[in-house]
Parts: structure tokens; sequence; C-alpha cells
């Protein structure tokens, strides 16, 4: 898919999002609209997946590991064809499909639940694995947050994938910079990510994780390394898209009220 209509597909995604958290008073806006840009390469233009059928056996697998991050998975995932885009309205809603962490058990079209930290790169590294031993071609991609290095489990799985030489995953670092309690330098230091993931052999590659032609690029690179796994981290900006909320810790795990929302829509161009 080109630049410009992967673009307007994440702008797409960027309002379903509002419209999720919005409709359920209850959600995490900031790190979902971080991380739209790289969910809406990977589903658009990387992952070799067919939403008609989603459990294809040597279909490419996405684990999101920053969890919290759902409203962008779903909203990308309704985008691409897998549901209704109207169930999106029913975001954390009993009984809703859609819970506030994925569930593979509400919704059979995940690859997997997440949730906890430090979790989805762990069972990533297992279903890498899995595809080496099954010479299954599959790859394996999954998204971590840079506040979710502070998880030591992280680091399990980065030796472990570093070790059996899992060049079939790739792992993007959503890195804004904040989390839930402020700046991640003062919560918890997490630098060098560069260099930490390459210390445990991975081979490590940057982009701007707003730019979808940059995102691309280096995802065509990791594809060419074939004796590590990739980490991609990429700079991204909490809350990209919407002025307000844009790089505010505050506006990790809050529900935008009915003039926000409409303010934020106003901005990316759609309406609740």
């Amino acid at each position: 898919m080109d630049k410009k209509k992967l673009e307007q597909k994440a702008l797409a995604v960027r309002q379903d999002i509002i419209r999720e958290i919005h409709a359920s008073q209850s959600g995490h806006p900031g790190g979902s609209l971080s991380v739209t840009d790289i969910l809406t390469v990977l589903f658009f233009d990387e992952m070799k997946i067919d939403p008609k059928k989603p459990q294809m056996e040597k279909r490419d697998k996405f684990v999101l590991s920053k969890g919290h991050a759902s409203p962008a998975l779903y909203a990308v995932m309704a985008e691409r064809g897998y549901f209704d885009k109207k169930e999106l309205l029913t975001f954390r809603k009993i009984n809703s499909r859609l819970q506030g962490h994925p569930s593979m058990h509400s919704l059979p079209c995940l690859d997997m639940s997440s949730g906890s930290l430090g979790q989805g790169i762990s069972i990533a590294c297992g279903m890498a694995l899995a595809n080496k031993l099954d010479k299954n071609p599959g790859r394996v991609y999954t998204v971590l947050g840079d506040g979710e290095l502070q998880e030591g489990m992280v680091w399990e799985a980065a030796m472990s994938a570093g070790h059996y030489h899992l060049s079939n995953l790739c792992a993007f670092v959503d890195h804004n910079g904040l989390q839930i309690d402020g700046p991640n330098d003062k919560v918890m230091k997490v630098m060098p990510i560069d260099k930490k993931f390459a210390s445990f052999g991975w081979n490590v590659i940057k982009c701007n994780g707003h730019d979808v032609a940059d995102i691309k690029k280096a995802l065509a690179e990791a594809r060419k390394c074939k004796d590590k796994p990739s980490c991609i981290i990429a700079e991204t900006h909490k809350g990209n898209g919407v002025s307000f909320m844009c790089d505010q810790a505050g506006w990790h795990g809050k529900a935008p009220n009915d003039e926000q929302a409409a303010l934020a829509m106003k901005e990316l161009g759609g309406k609740l």
C-alpha cells in the first residue's frame, strides 16, 4: 500500500480510537495514538494475513505486548476487515468481545491475549521458536511500550530470542518517553535501549514511528536479517494527532469528555 493510502488508514484509525474510548468513558488514548502508524503499516502493508481466514496456518502473527493500547489494535483490525466497525462502540462494555486488554477468548481472530506487561514479547518469542522448529515461514511481530522495558521478563525474552537466533521475530519499541506516572527517566531509566537489545544479540533499527515510509523501510531492513531477531525502536509522541493529548502523560489512561472528544475529532477531520 502506498504512503498516502497508509496515512489515510492511520487517520481513520485515530478517529476510531477516540470514538471507542469516548463511548466507553474508559481506556488509554495516549499510547494508542502513539502506536497507530506502526500498527497500520503492519496490518495493511507488512504482515501476511487474511481477515477471512484469521487462523490460516502459515500466516504472520501479531502480539500487542503493550496490551492497554487495545483501542488502536481493535480499530486497525476493524479497518482491515476482521469485524464490523460498529462493534468498536462496544469497547470495554460488559460482554463485549473488545475487552480493555486483548482477549483471544473473547475475540478469536486475535493471536494472543495480552495486558500484563512483559508477557507479550515473551509469548512472541515462543511463537517464533515454534515456527522455527515447525519450519513454518510465518513471521511474528510484537509491539512493546518503552515503559514496559522496566519489566524484568522483557530481558529474559530478549536473551532467549538472541540465543535461539529468532530472525523470524520483529519487536517494535513504541518509544514515546512517557508512562502513566510521568517521564520514563524519572520513574525508572530505560536508556540506552539500542545498546541493551544489541547486547542480547538483536539486530537494532531505528525509525520515525509516525512516518509510514520510514516504518516500511525499517521493516524491510528487519526482513533482510537472517541470523538475529530485530528490534525496531520507533520514536513516537504519546497522543500523536490530537494537540492537547500530545506528549502529555496525563492522557495515558483517561477518556475524553464530550467537549474534548468533539475537539479531538475536529482536529482529526471526523465526527463522533
